[in-house]
């Protein structure tokens, strides 16, 4: 049965409670954008409650959300018209009050995680927290899943299976979108974000690259990653990787390896500085539970350290990661590293260009460190780790720089 046409409700109240008129037409409004009354969800509800009601809608807030009551309750919509006069909105529309936008804008998230519509990150997509058109889609499509997955009793609010779920709808084909799903969407519409956003340089370089990560990148089939794999199965042993004085890796270590110093210490800073594998136990090194997870999963092992090829180190911008970016789509492209065409795809000025050189410096010891280039040139599987790696950071959410 469809929902009630909005205008026709908005008379009745008008005629029957007219002080709650005006309230409700201006609620109505900012919670369906002139969109039918069944296009409400859950999600809209605690959204424009907790969040758009406190912080863009002047006067007084606690009428508006009982005059919106009412009209829901008018339509025969009375789970959301319960929302509106609920315990959990008095006391966030008062903690805004207060305390302040911050306080308000915290009690908001945590009341939205407790409902259960709320969609959870899922191994294969984190959401961003500035959406294009398509994430949300997506979004609300499988917030609107979770919904009526709670409100008939399969699934409780706080249940583990929330995340089952939500991966089930992003993955399925959907008729709606003529056979494809939901996740394919949002990682085009991010891959296509990453090749417009940054000036034209940038655009003709990345062009080609949309196809080309439009599918994930699997691990090579020959040996890769060895000096790294050795340095976790090393430090799962008892007494873990001895160490000298100066904390660098003992000779007996070296000795038995098949690499020189100079590799095996660029896997180990990789390793404890971008995948945190490895952590420093007084004189030596032991790997870490999550260095494990990766040494039993050959899998999640590349796809983690070809994160790392991009991942910032400590205290950087991101400034130099789009070096790198550049870099790395140069090079799989068997294109000369040339720190010209990197400065000029990036728009840098020339006070700037020590920073690509630290970058491009930075790139190199990670490649090195992983046994991805000989001479200047990426191998086969480092071609495949400079794509996995550029796939990553093209498809990593959006989000704000400062969060509250």
């Amino acid at each position: 049965m469809p929902a009630p046409d909005v205008a026709a409700l908005l008379f009745e109240l008008e005629r029957s409670e007219p002080d709650y008129a005006e309230h409700a037409r201006s609620a109505i409004d900012w919670l369906t954008g002139g969109e039918p009354l069944e296009t409400i969800t859950e999600l809209n509800m605690c959204e424009f409650l907790w969040y758009t009601l406190p912080t863009k809608i002047s006067g007084d807030r606690a009428a508006v959300a009982h005059a919106l009551g009412r009209l829901l309750r008018l339509g025969g919509l009375e789970r959301y018209a319960a929302l509106c006069s609920s315990p959990t909105t008095a006391q966030i529309l008062r903690t805004y009050s207060r305390l302040g936008e911050s306080a308000g804008m915290a009690a908001y998230q945590s009341s939205l995680e407790a409902t259960g519509v709320f969609p959870p990150d899922v191994p294969e997509l984190r959401w961003s927290s500035i959406m294009g058109p398509e994430e949300l889609g997506a979004h609300g499509a499988c917030s609107a899943a979770l919904e009526l997955a709670i409100v008939s009793g399969e699934l409780a609010p706080d249940s583990p299976e929330r995340e089952t779920l939500t991966r089930h709808w992003l993955t399925t084909p959907r008729a709606e979108l003529g056979g494809d799903n939901w996740l394919h969407r949002v990682q085009g519409e991010r891959l296509n974000r990453w090749v417009l956003g940054r000036g034209t340089a940038w655009r003709e370089l990345a062009q080609p690259f949309e196809v080309r990560l439009h599918a994930p990148i699997p691990a090579p089939e020959e040996d890769h990653l060895e000096a790294l794999r050795w340095l976790l199965a090393m430090g799962c042993r008892p007494g873990g990787i001895a160490l000298t004085q100066r904390h660098n890796l003992a000779r007996s270590v070296l000795a038995e390896s098949t690499w020189s110093g100079t590799e095996l210490a660029a896997a180990r800073e990789v390793a404890q500085g971008q995948l945190n594998a490895l952590t420093q136990a007084g004189r030596r090194l032991v790997t870490t539970p999550a260095g494990k997870l990766l040494l039993d999963d050959p899998d999640l092992l590349w796809e983690a350290a070809a994160a790392a090829l991009l991942a910032p180190a400590s205290g950087e911008n991101g400034f130099r990661a789009s070096a790198r970016e550049v870099a790395l789509m140069l090079l799989a492209d068997d294109s000369p590293l040339d720190r010209d065409r990197v400065t000029a795809v990036i728009d840098c000025a020339e006070w700037q260009t020590l920073e690509v050189d630290a970058s491009l410096t930075e790139l190199g010891r990670r490649l090195d460190a992983f046994g991805l280039r000989v001479e200047g040139k990426l191998t086969p599987a480092g071609r495949s780790a400079a794509l996995a790696a550029l796939r990553n950071h093209a498809l990593r959410p959006r989000q704000y720089v400062n969060i509250a």
